[in-house]
């Protein structure tokens, strides 16, 4: 789940610089125009307060024209979500810190007192808001390192889910599972924690390697008398054939379901077969899984034998 984009507002901002630059060019006519003397000579002394205001405001909508270009370029040329996303919020977090750096040199005239003031003030405050810089310095992890982006589900302590956002500050999660849920399915809440967490915490990334699935694996209790040959074959010809039916154009010698048999805890078998799954589909492949082999194997009780009654 990727949060749209409304509109670039190219158009928009073009118009808006063009009438900038054009009343800036009227203000300086005007301004070399006027004779010094009389009425006229009062509007002198505002003329370059609004000769500054004017270039501010061109410079600025400058600054957000460019960054509208940039975010379509990204928007049209990144190929995967989650670094798209990565990359249009350090476009906007870089648009904000120019448009930061201009409002000042027009609201300071002396350049060095302003940093002077705005060192001291980001001293004051880094005290103040540490988890809030923490957090921050967590983005930029995110961005870099990028341990998680949009679009994987991940695992952190006891949360689990999809990112469906990665703020300045925050993290969003739609959760899976759950308290409430024994499965893998989406439990329609949300989760938000601050990225600070993932500076002091293990992150499990379900898009790995064999991105986009991941192995998964479902036991099926059977008795020691019977065919493990049979069992084997009817567990894989029913993981393959499901999996070429949802997933045909991933279908390769990699992502071919294997078995293998273990000791139960108690006193069965437990024949397991493991198999390429995408995240989201974890239950409902399990369950089409059975649904495909429990028939071939109930046609055969005698190759293939659940336990029952005093068997177990």
């Amino acid at each position: 789940m990727i949060i749209q984009n409304p509109g670039y507002r190219i158009w928009q901002s073009a118009a808006l610089a063009l009438v900038f630059f054009v009343l800036r060019y009227v203000l300086e006519v005007v301004g070399t125009s006027l004779p010094d003397n009389g009425l006229a000579a009062s509007w002198h002394k505002y003329l370059p307060l609004l000769d500054k205001l004017t270039a501010a405001l061109l410079t600025v909508t400058v600054i957000y024209l460019v960054s509208r270009i940039v975010e379509k370029v990204i928007d049209n040329a990144a190929e995967i979500a989650g670094t798209r996303y990565n990359l249009i919020r350090v476009v906007r977090l870089m648009t904000f810190v120019l448009m930061a750096i201009v409002v000042a040199s027009f609201l300071f005239q002396n350049l060095y007192a302003a940093a002077v003031s705005f060192g001291l003030l980001s001293l004051i405050l880094g005290f103040a808001l540490q988890a809030p810089i923490a957090s921050f310095i967590g983005w930029l992890y995110l961005v870099f390192r990028r341990p998680y982006q949009v679009g994987d589900r991940i695992q952190l302590a006891a949360l689990r889910g999809d990112v469906v956002a990665i703020g300045y500050l925050d993290t969003t999660l739609a959760e899976c599972s759950g308290s409430y849920l024994g499965n893998d399915r989406l439990s329609g809440r949300m989760i938000h924690f601050p990225n600070s967490v993932v500076l002091k915490s293990d992150v499990i990334n379900y898009s790995g390697p064999f991105r986009p699935f991941i192995w998964n694996e479902t036991a099926l209790q059977i008795a020691y008398t019977s065919d493990l040959d049979f069992v084997e074959a009817c567990l894989v010809d029913a993981a393959n054939r499901d999996f070429s039916s949802h997933y045909r154009q991933a279908v390769s010698e990699q992502t071919q379901a294997t078995v293998y048999f273990r000791v139960n805890t108690y006193a069965w078998l437990e024949a397991v077969v493991s198999y390429p799954v995408r995240p989201n589909d974890t239950t409902g492949r399990r369950n089409r899984i059975l649904r495909n082999a429990l028939p071939a194997l109930n046609q055969a009780p005698r190759r293939a034998q659940f336990p029952a009654g005093a068997k177990r």
